[in-house]
């Protein structure tokens, strides 16, 4: 297993409840396996760099985990069909 950083953005409509239930969703789909998520990070409601489909704000949670590589696919692919994650990004720490 590899160490990752992942940060997505989940949509600010949400309220926290939402949006704490959308974090403990992807936390399990991670772990589902018997990766590990190290450290969770909430950086809370923050303006977006740019505007991203009419969105000028996101909850931004940071995430790192120790995860296999078939975690990691998973996670992504259900990110990109998730409308409400906004963006996200995964950074392999050891390479």
């Amino acid at each position: 297993m590899r160490k990752y950083e992942i940060m997505y953005i989940v949509n600010p409509s949400l309220d926290d409840a939402q949006c704490n239930e959308i974090v403990e969703k992807y936390n399990g789909i991670i772990t589902q396996d018997g990766s590990k998520v190290l450290e969770v990070k909430d950086w809370g409601l923050r303006d977006l760099a740019y505007e991203i489909n009419k969105i000028n704000k996101g909850h931004y949670i940071i995430l790192k985990v120790e995860a296999s590589k078939e975690a990691i696919s998973e996670y992504d692919r259900l990110s990109r069909i998730d409308t409400q994650i906004i963006r996200h990004i995964v950074i392999n720490e050891e390479e």
